[in-house]
């Protein structure tokens, strides 16, 4: 009996202590759920029966998130987060200060969010936007962080430039890469469409800053555009009128001819070329915008752009008409008859512009150019050509003016080296330009040397070569380098019987080794066996 006493009290104790552990929590809950640590609120989160945390009593207690979700906007309700556990991303448990809203920020993808970061706002932190003064909610206010309770109006993050004087809605002109372009503003909505030069006038030139509210805003409202002169000033002090458009478009300050407001025909400067293009206050300045100026001359209005070059030893100018008319002052109507009688332009000179030889270190020249090659051209060979073969600098003894590159008259032959057969043919910077090993074209004139090695790689590598060097003469000539002249009877091997009718390529073969890939001719072993089996 006493032992069935103590089996009976050890099994309650038991019972009662396995209860009791039941009940203990895993561990303490984050500082944000502090309020829930205890006994007594397991049930407030936790089901009955099978410890789950529910969803549903989350969503209980954060009702900001629960309306989120119901009205379908922000990252709780995407499909990324819709319909899981809290407790899938938001676990308890696991200390006061455990952060129970984790996530990685640079990888979180903000356009699940409803609010794609696009322009400037991909450049910003988050604590720059997700801060207690955008917020409005009070409730939300009050904690510590949250990414709720913002809202997507720029206006609750940026203050209001225009001070209420325009639309609340910024990105319907802004976009969010610069705020200072209004690149969605379309001006031709507005009663005052941009037309003609009113399109490329910068909007501070007529919306001006003022004061409004204590802050400084440019005018966007009640601009007055009845007439011209709110913006422009009368330049003719109101002897025409106010009516600028009887004159004047849009498109420039140019008289309209469109109206026939003006004829300038009818005064004694007839507009010819170019001169009906310029710009009437170019040549109506300040007093005179309204009386005859002195027309006689190009340089009673133009400045002697060659500054006295042209100028005779009698001081006078010569008039620009000899060179330049009214349509343009390029191209001259300089003659090339007129320009041969100082200096005959032949071959590729006739091809060449004024500016080539004219026009140096951005300034015209026209006198004392000389006429020498190397007055205008830079003698590249010098240093490298000896004087007897090029003396005074003569370019012309090798050279003409058709084509630079083609030579013209030099005789090889008074070299060293004679030109035979394809090297008559060969252009001369095949063998006297090459490039060294920075890669840098360079040029050789002397030095060079006469055997075929010195600019052929011996394709034979070496089989021929007789103490360090193959003569390919004994085999090649200078006509045509696949045509051999060797002799197969003087060698150790002579061609009688079959052999004779034998191909070469059927006991030459190519061959490759260490040295490359190359036709083999001689041959250590001439035996039959060495080709019959």
């Amino acid at each position: 009996m006493k032992i069935f006493r103590l089996f009976y009290i050890l099994a309650l104790f038991l019972f009662v202590g396995f209860n009791l552990s039941a009940q203990i929590s895993p561990g303490d809950l984050s500082n944000a759920h502090a309020t829930l640590e205890g006994v007594s609120n397991c049930t407030k989160c936790h089901e009955v029966g099978n410890n789950k945390v529910s969803r549903a009593k989350c969503l209980d207690c954060h009702k900001e998130i629960k309306a989120n979700i119901l009205a379908k906007k922000g990252y709780h309700a995407s499909v990324e987060v819709n319909g899981k556990e809290c407790a899938v991303c938001h676990n308890e448990h696991h200390g006061k200060t455990f952060q129970i809203t984790r996530f990685n920020k640079k990888l979180f993808n903000h356009a699940l969010s409803g609010f794609a970061l696009k322009g400037e706002h991909a450049k910003q932190e988050c604590y720059d936007c997700h801060k207690a003064a955008f917020i409005k909610d009070p409730n939300l206010k009050k904690k510590a962080s949250t990414y709720l309770g913002l809202t997507q109006e720029c206006l609750l993050c940026h203050d209001d430039f225009h001070q209420g004087k325009l639309s609340p809605k910024c990105n319907s002109c802004h976009s969010f890469n610069s705020w200072k372009n209004a690149t969605g503003f379309d001006h031709s909505k507005t009663h005052f469409p941009l037309l003609g030069q009113h399109k490329t006038v910068k909007c501070l030139d007529c919306h001006k800053v003022i004061n409004v509210n204590g802050k400084k805003v440019q005018n966007f409202a009640n601009l007055k555009f009845n007439n011209c002169t709110p913006c422009h000033e009368d330049v003719h002090e109101n002897k025409f009128g106010q009516d600028c458009k009887r004159c004047h478009t849009e498109e420039s300050f140019f008289f309209n001819k469109t109206m026939k407001a003006f004829d300038h025909d009818k005064t004694d400067f007839k507009l010819i070329g170019k001169h009906k293009q310029v710009d009437c206050k170019e040549c109506h300045k300040g007093p005179s915008m309204t009386t005859p100026i002195k027309h006689q001359f190009c340089n009673d209005c133009h400045a002697d752009y060659h500054k006295g070059e042209f100028t005779n030893r009698k001081g006078i100018t010569p008039d620009c008409s000899k060179c330049h008319n009214n349509n343009g002052f390029t191209p001259s109507t300089f003659s090339v008859e007129e320009h041969n009688k100082k200096f005959k332009l032949e071959g590729a000179h006739l091809a060449s512009t004024c500016m080539a030889c004219h026009k140096k270190q951005d300034k015209w020249t026209f006198k004392n150019m000389g006429k020498r090659c190397i007055d205008c051209h830079k003698n590249e060979h010098k240093g490298f050509i000896e004087n007897k073969f090029m003396p005074n600098e003569n370019c012309e003894l090798c050279h003409n003016v058709k084509s630079w590159k083609k030579i013209n008259s030099f005789d090889h032959d008074k070299t060293s080296y004679k030109l035979e057969g394809s090297h008559a043919n060969i252009a001369c910077s095949a063998c006297h330009y090459g490039h060294n090993e920075d890669g840098i074209r360079i040029q050789k004139f002397e030095g060079l040397g006469k055997e075929c090695s010195s600019c052929h790689k011996d394709s034979h590598f070496g089989q021929f070569a007789v103490n360090g060097k193959t003569d390919c003469s004994r085999c090649h000539g200078f006509d045509k380098w696949e045509k051999s002249r060797f002799d197969h009877n003087t060698s150790r091997f002579k061609l009688d019987g079959a052999h004779a009718d034998v191909k070469c390529e059927e006991c030459h073969k190519p061959v490759i080794n260490n040295k490359g890939k190359y036709i083999e001719y001689k041959f250590n072993d001439i035996s039959c066996q060495k080709c019959h089996s």
